[in-house]
């Protein structure tokens, strides 16, 4: 398992890296900032965003970007942010909930349908829900929305740990993540009930008969894994075919995962982390029957929206897993060797930004979304 530096030959490092020509840069926008591999021009490519959550990169370049308090927008190619979208369901933005990603289906050019994961209010309390929908031909607005599954049971208190990440098998299935809303921990563990899961459906929102739970007694058929904590990031890997996760952990312990179908994660009878206040959650780390992460940060990072880098623009960052974190704030680099991680390189850890989730542009430029009032899209570009 590959672990972090401890904080102190960190800093020892960090120290050491402008005798070796790698300070990390406290550049003025649009300077260029060096890293370990690859040298590149940060610039903002657009303003105006509350709280930006995820993002779809449509055929045209354009992309589709969600707000937290509840709003969709389109940004276009030359960064120009539109006017909120019509038709955007309701979503009940209340602390970590609100509209959260969104993911385009693999034939977006033909359906133009999207798919959007939202915080929803229901009878009993507020849940995950997916939804599908329609992009106009004119872009404006949403048409034919239709929620798909509901991560039930609705839990009445709290609204934090909806999880909420969209990723499209090869087979074109949808993989939806959900946290275990923070309340009662153990839901995570229990097959009939969907939250602290990865979900498998098709484009009706239908658990497949392949699935790991079909037809199982007492199982829920949508469930793909469990045991996860807070899952808010989801990507195939495009060189070996597996799903990974980035996982929030409590107090330490923040995880990659690899997602196998009816894999148990452990959380949060096995965790590398203890409660905000110190006191602790289990003994065990890991535990037979569950599967360990193969990444693990203590401190944590927070890792939100993940994307493996597959462009041309910077070839040292080929086969990389760059992750959004949160806290302590800034862009993860993980360097990948088939399904592990072999090394890690933090980029503008220095400038303080939350960022949320990260995504590869059609010319291989990184495009980061940060998490503020004021949010923007931050564009890695070679310089």
């Amino acid at each position: 398992m590959t672990r972090r530096t401890p904080r102190r030959s960190l800093g020892l490092a960090l120290a050491l890296l402008p005798l070796l020509g790698l300070a990390p840069a406290r550049a003025q926008e649009g300077e260029v900032v060096r890293s370990e591999r690859e040298s590149f021009r940060l610039t903002t490519f657009a303003t105006g965003l509350e709280r930006p959550w995820g993002a779809a990169l449509l055929p045209d370049g354009r992309l589709l970007v969600t707000e937290r308090v509840g709003r969709l927008r389109l940004v276009g190619r030359d960064g120009a942010v539109s006017a909120p979208l019509r038709g955007v369901p309701d979503v009940e933005a209340a602390s970590q909930g609100g509209l959260l990603d969104v993911a385009t289906a693999p034939e977006f050019d033909r359906t133009r349908e999207v798919f959007l994961c939202q915080a929803m209010l229901v009878q009993g309390g507020a849940l995950t829900r997916l939804v599908r929908a329609r992009l106009s031909a004119d872009g404006t607005a949403l048409e034919a929305v239709t929620p798909l599954l509901d991560a039930t049971p609705a839990q009445s208190s709290g609204r934090q740990h909806y999880g909420c990440r969209i990723a499209f098998g090869p087979d074109g299935r949808v993989f939806l993540s959900t946290g275990d809303r923070n309340v009662d921990r153990m839901r995570a563990q229990r097959l009939d009930d969907l939250a602290g899961k990865i979900l498998r459906v098709d484009r009706e929102g239908r658990p497949q008969q392949d699935n790991p739970f079909a037809g199982q007694a007492g199982a829920r058929a949508e469930v793909f894994s469990y045991g996860h904590r807070h899952p808010q990031g989801l990507a195939f890997n495009p060189w070996t075919g597996s799903l990974w996760s980035s996982e929030y952990g409590p107090r330490g312990g923040d995880e990659i995962n690899i997602v196998r179908p009816g894999a148990n994660y452990g959380w949060p009878v096995v965790t590398h982390g203890v409660n905000y206040s110190g006191t602790q959650i289990s003994d065990r780390q890991s535990a037979p029957g569950m599967v360990d992460p193969i990444h693990v940060w203590t401190p944590v990072v927070s890792p939100s929206g993940i994307a493996f880098y597959n462009g041309q623009a910077f070839p040292g960052w080929q086969r990389s897993l760059f992750v959004a974190a949160l806290n302590a704030p800034g862009l993860v680099r993980l360097t990948t060797e088939g399904d592990r991680v072999v090394a890690e390189e933090r980029l503008l850890f220095d400038r303080r930004i939350r960022m949320r989730d990260v995504l590869v542009a059609q010319d291989g430029a990184v495009l980061v979304l940060t998490d503020e009032a004021s949010g923007r899209i931050l564009r890695l570009a070679p310089p």
